[in-house]
């Protein structure tokens, strides 16, 4: 008995080991990937600018870096469980069936990322000259039919990254990153061995389920589709619930899956998508460091005169990290924990400044460089920087009411105020101006024609990351790893949702689900006005049920071509699409912004609903006036031409 005791142990200990050198090991290429990423168009735009020369298949490097940060930090972010999702089992089931419902949860979340794995490892053998003929001799008729049901392979080149690597080479990461994160989905099930291997049915399940075609496998669309409603409410992540509906879908019409993944390729790896994780890393840079306790104390300075004037300074604070973010979570995690103890300290209601801090986590969305206006640029083919130029009116009107709140708020009861020192005011600047002047930074570069939005981008990272470690020295070396390795996991978690919304995307353009509702809403809808009232009532909708990203990549596709038969500009269909999914974060009672809110302050969910009510109308206001005042959109970006 004790030798075999001892063997179990010892297995379990390296067992453990090994684990824990394969998580540094994913962790160390994650925060190489991020630095090279941002070093790549950072040296390619010094070497162009002052040498004449450059880095051969630098923006493809850089893009193929953009897909490899993806899938390994999906992977990171399933062994965190940091993935997105719309609800949690835990929060409303007993225990007993709660651990029922993590195990289904668990099995369709592993099924869901086996079938995924399978369509991207089609993509894969048809890049890979060499490997059909290898594929054909010693796999399985079953096997080989599931990798190839309509002559894939024979569509296989020779493409390359840079002019030397195969992109087989570089697609290879996504069957991989989907089958190690089907792995962890079945080891986080349960403790129990038998649990594990019950879960891990799904794997052989989801294998055999493709040779399903024809009228079986179209009879399984619906109860599939019911099911992974009901995984998504019980916790399943949103990017399951997405790509299990891909896959149902392709099956039933009997259509290689394949078409997920080149999808998945396309948008990862397009020119302008490294944006997001780099101007996503220089938030975490500026959140990590003490950014935010230098800026609290300029606008202090600057605002605290003001009746009101340290909300204020918050609500600027907050539609500053919220626009290098792209993520109102982001904002209000990093923040929140900061700034409530800050206002509640000046005076301020605990209503007040919890309903602020919950309105705020979203409002510099609509200013550049956010995310969500490059990402929407990308998907509806509209110039990013006519994008930026039409958000700065609706982006401003959206803080000036809070911010006049704020002032009523100190007017009422006296909190949040303090005599301006001229001294002081210039302290704190001159404290904080390698951060105050990174807004000009930006917009120079972004305006300028100097550089890229890439080049703007990574140009950013690397001054963030200057300021922050080597001038003021708030971060360590291992500082920056534990934020590059943070930063991986919620990059990941959001462009493996854009990801698979880009496979369920093609699937409706295909089947002319938009062309369809165009249709509809020309027969139904007969006036502009008429629709785009439609549009706000369904766009709150959307805000209150999808994360913004999958929202842009399933939800855009659908409505430009109404849009379109409408007449409404693209730039303001945009402003608009951007405005009321800000509205559905707030909207109760399952609005984003409301759960993130109700996690960090720790305060009940309905509490916060009470709280935001306020900001929640004057948002509404300012987005019917977006909405019906054409002029400041478009006319502002006619004028800036």
């Amino acid at each position: 008995m004790k030798p075999d005791l001892y063997t179990a142990t010892s297995l379990v200990s390296i067992f453990g080991r090994l684990t824990w050198w394969a998580g540094r090991t994913e962790d160390a290429i994650l925060a190489t990937a991020l630095v090279v990423m941002a070093l790549i168009p950072v040296v390619e735009l010094v070497g162009r600018s002052w040498f004449s020369t450059g880095i051969p298949g630098a923006t493809e490097y850089v893009q193929h870096l953009t897909l490899w940060i993806g899938f390994v930090g999906a992977m990171l972010a399933t062994r965190e469980g940091k993935h997105l999702k719309i609800g949690a089992a835990t929060e409303w089931l007993p225990p007993r069936a709660n651990r029922v419902a993590d195990c289904l949860v668990a099995f369709i979340s592993a099924a869901v990322c086996a079938g995924l794995f399978g369509a991207s490892l089609q993509l894969v053998v048809a890049e890979a000259p060499g490997l059909p003929a290898w594929t054909a001799k010693v796999i399985p008729d079953f096997v080989e039919r599931w990798l190839d049901p309509f002559g894939l392979f024979e569509s296989g080149g020779l493409s390359t990254v840079g002019g030397w690597i195969p992109i087989w080479v570089a697609e290879v990461v996504m069957p991989f990153g989907f089958a190690v994160m089907a792995i962890r989905f079945i080891l986080h099930a349960s403790k129990r061995g038998w649990v594990r291997a019950l879960v891990g049915l799904s794997l052989p399940a989801m294998i055999l389920l493709p040779s399903l075609y024809s009228e079986s496998a179209s009879q399984l669309v619906f109860p599939g589709l019911i099911l992974l409603v009901v995984a998504a409410a019980l916790g399943t992540p949103i990017f399951v619930l997405l790509g299990g509906a891909a896959l149902l879908l392709f099956w039933g019409d009997g259509v290689t899956v394949a078409a997920i993944p080149v999808e998945t390729y396309r948008i990862v790896a397009s020119p302008i998508f490294p944006t997001i994780p780099l101007f996503t890393l220089a938030g975490f840079i500026l959140s990590e460091g003490h950014a935010s306790e230098r800026l609290v104390r300029v606008f202090r300075a600057l605002f605290g005169w003001i009746p009101g004037g340290l909300a204020v300074a918050a609500t600027l604070l907050c539609a500053f990290f919220t626009t290098f973010t792209g993520a109102s979570g982001v904002t209000i995690l990093a923040l929140g924990g900061l700034l409530l103890p800050v206002l509640l300290k000046s005076g301020f209601r605990e209503n007040f400044s919890i309903g602020l801090l919950t309105a705020t986590g979203s409002l510099g969305l609509l200013l550049p460089p956010s995310l969500v206006i490059i990402l929407y640029g990308v998907i509806a083919h509209v110039p990013i920087i006519d994008l930026f130029k039409a958000g700065l009116v609706p982006g401003v009107l959206l803080i000036v009411p809070i911010c006049v709140a704020c002032v009523w708020q100190g007017f009422k009861t006296g909190a949040g105020r303090a005599p301006f020192h001229l001294r002081e005011a210039a302290a704190a600047i001159w404290m904080a101006k390698w951060e105050v002047i990174m807004p000009i930074f930006v917009l120079v570069l972004i305006f300028g024609g100097f550089c890229t939005l890439v080049e703007t981008s990574a140009a950013l990272v690397v001054y963030a990351l200057i300021v922050e470690a080597l001038i003021y020295r708030d971060l360590s070396l291992q500082g920056v790893v534990t934020l590059l390795v943070k930063c991986a996991a919620l990059v990941g978690g959001v462009l493996i949702i854009v990801g698979v919304a880009m496979g369920l995307t093609s699937y409706l353009v295909d089947a002319q689900v938009p062309m369809h509702a165009a249709t509809w809403a020309t027969k139904h809808l007969h006036t502009k006005w008429l629709f785009l009232l439609a549009l706000n009532g369904g766009l709150i909708i959307v805000g209150c049920l999808m994360d913004i990203y999958s929202a842009l990549v399933v939800v855009v596709p659908l409505i430009l071509p109404m849009a379109e038969t409408f007449g409404v500009h693209p730039a303001h269909l945009g402003i608009i699409f951007l405005a009321n999914l800000q509205l559905g974060y707030l909207t109760p009672p399952v609005g984003m912004n409301l759960f993130l809110a109700s996690f960090r302050f720790e305060r009940p969910l309905v509490r916060v609903s009470r709280d935001a009510l306020l900001f929640l109308f004057m948002i509404a206001a300012v987005v019917v006036l977006i909405t019906y005042v054409p002029w400041l959109t478009v006319g502002v970006l006619e004028l800036l031409k």
